[in-house]
C-alpha cells in the first residue's frame, strides 16, 4: 500500500499530461502555421479537361505558387530539404499514377546545392476513371499535399485540395478546359524527353564519368549543363559538372558522394538539362535518363495529347505504400506500445552500464530516509522524462527543417560519440579512485551537499536516456515511427510515455520501503564495489571508440585516442591539486583549463576527417543498399532482403551475429537466390532515411523481405535465427514462380 500511494500521485500526474495532449482537438494537433508564413505556397489542385469520361485517363496536376525567393523541392532534393508528396482521395474505381516531375533548377545554398522549383509549378499525375460512371452525378477528386518551402530557413507546410468535374454522357468524349489547357502545356514543355541514345557510367578513383550516346546533341556548342540525379547519395551534388563532346556524344565528369562505396555504381539514372547553340539557333534539352518513359495523359482532344511523354518513376521505395504490421491503430496504442518498450529497454545491453550506477546509487542511498530515497526515484524519473521529451523536441523540430534524420540521430556525429566516450571514461575513472570528484573542487559549501545527491540522481536519468538511444526494444520502433508522423502533441505524449517505461523500474525500488530496507548499509567494502562497477563504463567506453572507427578516418581517430589521454591527464591533475599549495594549485588549474581547451579543439576537429565509403561486400556477404539497386533487383524479379543497420546499434549487432550470419541463414539465402542488402545507416544518409519512413520507422533496426514489387514484410526487430529461415522459405515459392512464368 506504501508502494501505491508513492506511485499513485506520479502516475496520475503522468497519465494526466498523456491525456491533455491527447484531449487537444485535431486541429491543434495539426502543424500550426505562423501567420507570416501562411502565403509562403498556394496549392490548388486543377484537372485538363473540362468533365471526365468513363474509362478515359486525364491528366490532373497539382499546382504550386510560391512567394519571391521561396522554394519547394524535386523528387531529389539535393544536399537537403525533402520533397513534395501528395496522398490521394479519389472516388471509388479512381486510381492515380506516379507524379511526372519537371526540370528542376539548381539552387545554391550556403556552400551547398539543392535541387527544386522557384516562382510556380505544376506536378502533374494521370488519374484513370472506372469503366461505367453514373451520368449526371459530379465527381470530386481530392488530395493532401505535404511539402517543405525554404529560403534561409525553412517552414514546413500542408495543404488539403481538391476539384469537381461533371461526367461526360455515355459515347462522347472530353475536350480540355480552356482554363487550364495554357497551364498543362506549359508543363508539359517543362518536362524531360527520353535520351536520345543509351547511356553508361565509368569510375575513376572518386570520379564518375556519364556518357551519353547522342551525335546530334554533340555538335551543338554546349554552353551550360546540369545532371539530376534520381538518387539522393550518388554525386556530390555541389561539385562542379564539366562536359566534353566527341564524335559520338557527350561524357559528364561527375564527383562521386563519399556515402556511396568506391565500385558500387553501375548505372546513374537521372535527368541532363543542357543550353547550347547550333549555328545561330538556341539549343535546350532536358533528358530523361533510365527510366520507362510514364507522362500525364492529356486529354483526348487536346493538341498536347501528342506531347513526348516522360520519365518519372515512384518516389517511394516499391512496397512503400503497405503499412507496417505493427503499426499502432492510434495515440493511446503507440503510448502503450512505447510504454513497454520503455520497460524492455531496461533489459538491453545498452543500459547496462547506467544500471550499474544505479545499483551503487541505491546502495549509498539505503542510509538514508525513506522519503529521502523516494525523492532519488522522483528525481531520476524527472531526468529520465525530461531527456526524453527535449530528445522528442529536437528531433521534430529539426525534421520539420527538412533533416533527414530519425531515432539515435545524435550517435551519428562523432562529436556527441566521442564526448560521450570521455563523459564515462571520466565516470569511470571516478570510481576507480583515479579521479576526485569531492573537496573543494566538488562541493563549494555545506549547503551543497544535500542538494548534489538529487541532482545526481536527474543526471543518472539523463544518462539513462542517451545510452539507451541506440537500442531498439520490441513494440518501441512501431511505436516511435507512429510518434513522428503525428503532431507535436501527440509526438510528445509517446515519447513520455516511452521514457516513463524507462524510469518506471528504478522508480518502483525507491518507493517500496521492504526492498529499501533490505539493501546492504553503505560501508567500507563500497570501494571496492565502485572499482567493480567502473569496468561496464570503460567497456563501453571501448564501444564509443570502435563505433568512431566506423565514423572517422584514421586520424580523428587518433585525435579521439588523444583525448582519452587529455581525460586520464585531467584526473592526474585533480589529484596533484589536492595535496599541492597555494601556487602549486593554481599552476595545476592553469594545466587543467589548457587540457580542457585542447579537448575540445579535439572534439571539434574530428568532424574534418570522416571515414571514407566501406568496402565492397566479397562475394556471397550482403551488397551495400541503394534504392536505385533495390528496384533493380525488383524489376529482375529476385526476392530481396534488407537489414538496416548502425554500428551504434546494439540490438542491430545482436542480430547480426545470433540470426543473420549463420551458416543456416547464409545458405538459405544462396538456395533461394534471395538477394541480400545492408544498409548502413551509423553516418547520415537520406535514402536509408527514406526507407525506414516508408515502412513507419524512425530508425535501426529494420529488416524487409521483398517477395516482389509490393509484396513486403516486415520482421520483427528481435528476430531469432529460426524466424528469418521461416520468412525465407515463404519467399521461394514467390521466386520459383516468377522463374517459371513464360518471358516476353
Amino acid at each position: 500500500m506504501r508502494v501505491l500511494a508513492c506511485l499513485v500521485p506520479c502516475l496520475v500526474s503522468c497519465l494526466s499530461a498523456l491525456a491533455a495532449f491527447v484531449a487537444l482537438p485535431a486541429a491543434a494537433q495539426a502543424p500550426r502555421v505562423n501567420p507570416k508564413y501562411a502565403d509562403l505556397v498556394k496549392a490548388e489542385l486543377v484537372a485538363e479537361p473540362g468533365a471526365v469520361a468513363a474509362g478515359q485517363p486525364f491528366a490532373v496536376g497539382v499546382r504550386l505558387v510560391m512567394k519571391p525567393h521561396w522554394h519547394v523541392y524535386w523528387r531529389n532534393p539535393g544536399d537537403s530539404g525533402l520533397a513534395p508528396e501528395i496522398a490521394w482521395s479519389l472516388p471509388p474505381g479512381f486510381s492515380a499514377g506516379s507524379v511526372a516531375w519537371p526540370v528542376p533548377a539548381r539552387i545554391p545554398v550556403s556552400g551547398l546545392v539543392n535541387f527544386g522549383y522557384e516562382g510556380e509549378t505544376l506536378l502533374t499525375a494521370t488519374v484513370t476513371p472506372p469503366e461505367t460512371l453514373e451520368p449526371g452525378r459530379p465527381v470530386t477528386l481530392r488530395a493532401k499535399v505535404s511539402y517543405l518551402v525554404c529560403e534561409r530557413e525553412c517552414v514546413p507546410g500542408e495543404a488539403s485540395v481538391q476539384a469537381t468535374l461533371p461526367v461526360a454522357p455515355p459515347g462522347t468524349s472530353v475536350r480540355p478546359d480552356p482554363r487550364h489547357a495554357g497551364l498543362f502545356a506549359a508543363a508539359r514543355e517543362q518536362l524531360p524527353t527520353p535520351a536520345p541514345g543509351p547511356h553508361r557510367v565509368t569510375e575513376e578513383g572518386d570520379t564518375l564519368t556519364l556518357h551519353l550516346d547522342a551525335p546530334d546533341v554533340a555538335r551543338a556548342a554546349i554552353t551550360d549543363l546540369a545532371f539530376f540525379p534520381y538518387s539522393e547519395t550518388a554525386i556530390e551534388h555541389a561539385a562542379p559538372q564539366t562536359v566534353t563532346a566527341d564524335e559520338r556524344g557527350l561524357h559528364i565528369a561527375l564527383k562521386r558522394s563519399s556515402l556511396t562505396p568506391a565500385g558500387t555504381i553501375t548505372r546513374l539514372d537521372g535527368v541532363l538539362a543542357l543550353t547550347g547553340r547550333a549555328g545561330d539557333a538556341p539549343v535546350r534539352h532536358a533528358f530523361a535518363l533510365g527510366e520507362a518513359p510514364a507522362a500525364a495523359s492529356a486529354a483526348p482532344a487536346s493538341p498536347a495529347a501528342a506531347s513526348p511523354t516522360t520519365a518519372t518513376a515512384p518516389t517511394a521505395p516499391p512496397a512503400a505504400v503497405l503499412p507496417p504490421e505493427d503499426a499502432p491503430s492510434g495515440v493511446w496504442a503507440a503510448a502503450l506500445l512505447a510504454f513497454l518498450g520503455g520497460l524492455l529497454l531496461n533489459l538491453m545491453p545498452c543500459v547496462f552500464p547506467v544500471l550499474s550506477i544505479k545499483v551503487l546509487g541505491l546502495v549509498r542511498q539505503s542510509g538514508e530516509s525513506l522519503g529521502r530515497v523516494r525523492l532519488h526515484g522522483l528525481a531520476y524519473t524527472a531526468g529520465v522524462m525530461a531527456s526524453f521529451l527535449v530528445l522528442a523536441g529536437i528531433l521534430a523540430a529539426l525534421r520539420a527543417g527538412g533533416a533527414q534524420i530519425g531515432w539515435g540521430f545524435q550517435l551519428q556525429s562523432p562529436l556527441v560519440v566521442a564526448s560521450l566516450a570521455y563523459v564515462l571514461f571520466g565516470m569511470g575513472l571516478s570510481l576507480s579512485g583515479a579521479l576526485p570528484l569531492g573537496g573543494r573542487f566538488a562541493g563549494i559549501g555545506d549547503g551543497l551537499t544535500r542538494r548534489a545527491g538529487l541532482e545526481g540522481s536527474f543526471f543518472t536519468g539523463v544518462l539513462a536516456t542517451v545510452v539507451a538511444t541506440p537500442c531498439t526494444a520490441p513494440f518501441m520502433g512501431a511505436a516511435v515511427g507512429f510518434a513522428l508522423t503525428q503532431g507535436t502533441a501527440v509526438s510528445l505524449a509517446v515519447f513520455a510515455a516511452l521514457g516513463f517505461g524507462l524510469a518506471l523500474p528504478f522508480l518502483v525500488l525507491a518507493c517500496w520501503p521492504a526492498a529499501v530496507r533490505r539493501l546492504p548499509r553503505p560501508g567500507a567494502w563500497m570501494e571496492t564495489l565502485k572499482g567493480i562497477l567502473a569496468f561496464p563504463l570503460y567497456a563501453t567506453v571501448a564501444w564509443l571508440v570502435w563505433i568512431l572507427s566506423q565514423q572517422v578516418g584514421p586520424g580523428g581517430l587518433f585525435l579521439a585516442l588523444l583525448g582519452l589521454v587529455l581525460v586520464a591527464f585531467c584526473a592526474f591533475v585533480l589529484e596533484r591539486a589536492r595535496t599541492a599549495g597555494p601556487w602549486g594549485g593554481r599552476a595545476a588549474m592553469a594545466a587543467l583549463l589548457l587540457a580542457v581547451l585542447g579537448l575540445g579543439v579535439l572534439v571539434a576537429a574530428l568532424d574534418r576527417d570522416r571515414a571514407g565509403p566501406p568496402a565492397v561486400a566479397v562475394a556471397g556477404g550482403p551488397e551495400p543498399f541503394t534504392q536505385a539497386r533495390l528496384d533493380g533487383l525488383l524489376a529482375q524479379g529476385r526476392p530481396v532482403f534488407v537489414n538496416m543497420t548502425a554500428a551504434w546499434c546494439i540490438t542491430c549487432q545482436v542480430n547480426e551475429r545470433t540470426s543473420l550470419a549463420t551458416e543456416a541463414v547464409r545458405a538459405a539465402f544462396r538456395a533461394h537466390d534471395i538477394a541480400y542488402l545492408k544498409g548502413d545507416w551509423t553516418n547520415q544518409n537520406p535514402e536509408i532515411t527514406r526507407m525506414l519512413e516508408a515502412h513507419g520507422r524512425s530508425g535501426v533496426p529494420l529488416y524487409v523481405l521483398y517477395r516482389g514489387p509490393g509484396d513486403a514484410q516486415v520482421l520483427p526487430q528481435i528476430l531469432t535465427e529460426s524466424a528469418v529461415l521461416a520468412a525465407l522459405d515463404r519467399a521461394a515459392p514467390a521466386r520459383r514462380a516468377a522463374l517459371s512464368s513464360p518471358q516476353e
